[in-house]
């Protein structure tokens, strides 16, 4: 298995989207006791809540719309993304029942209106490498071969990380699984983009992306891509102090 994944080309390319939709209706559970009273995307991190620093990170790469879910505390969510000039952001509603992150992206399709879009998780915070992740991967993006692009990100860059990794990437960019038991080099960063393909045929209900990216994998159809930058897990209480010390330090 090799590292090189998935290049950007030499030339850039707009993006293939202007669209993205943010994970953010979980309960936020191993981010107790923050989120007894708080939704997790609003727990601070240097004083900026968590959904900001991806909000911010797509505006400045230049996606104009954003379709964010919501479940747990949705009202200050709601509230608070209300607030915000950009990008326009439209609210998907999971109040009546939290459908997990494959079912939350199918019923917000509707609201989505593009494809592909960009998809993203709301724990994580990440500095760019050369480029920004959002244009790095549309020119890495090919619709004929993929029906999900994932950001990936090796060990030594990814910090507060204490896993045994995701994923391995063979020659031409295609992602297998991390055997159980053994040690996978590359990380998920939260970050993809997803063709409306991956979501095909997808049960009702709640359920998880894996069970759309499996599937992607027997039909090789799952590629990855590196990050050449920094990426920060911020999932527990005890991650805040050590990603702010790091951001202070950039």
């Amino acid at each position: 298995m090799t590292g090189e994944a998935v290049q950007p080309s030499s030339s850039d390319r707009a993006l293939v989207t202007d669209v993205a939709m943010l994970l953010s209706a979980g309960m936020g559970k191993r981010m107790r006791p923050l989120t007894t009273t708080r939704p997790k995307p609003l727990v601070r991190v240097a004083g900026k809540p968590l959904i900001d620093y991806s909000l911010d990170k797509l505006v400045e790469a230049g996606v104009t719309r954003a379709v964010v879910n919501v479940h747990y505390l949705a009202d200050q969510l709601t509230a608070h993304l209300s607030a915000r000039k950009a990008p326009a952001i439209a609210i998907s509603d999971e109040t009546g029942a939290l459908l997990e992150t494959g079912g939350g992206m199918v019923h917000a399709l509707p609201l989505i209106a593009a494809d592909p879009f960009f998809c993203l998780n709301t724990d994580a915070i990440w500095l760019d490498g050369p480029r920004n992740v959002f244009a790095a991967l549309s020119d890495a993006w090919d619709d004929a071969r993929m029906d999900a692009l994932l950001l990936l990100v090796g060990h030594a860059r990814a910090r507060n990380y204490t896993g045994m990794g995701d994923f391995h990437l063979d020659p031409l960019g295609q992602i297998s699984r991390r055997r159980p038991g053994r040690v996978a080099p590359f990380i998920f960063t939260g970050i993809q983009i997803v063709s409306q393909r991956l979501l095909r045929d997808a049960p009702a209900g709640a359920f998880s992306t894996g069970m759309l990216w499996d599937r992607a994998i027997d039909e090789g159809r799952l590629y990855g891509m590196v990050h050449g930058g920094l990426w920060f897990e911020v999932g527990t209480p005890t991650m805040i102090a050590p990603t702010e010390a790091a951001l202070a330090e950039v």
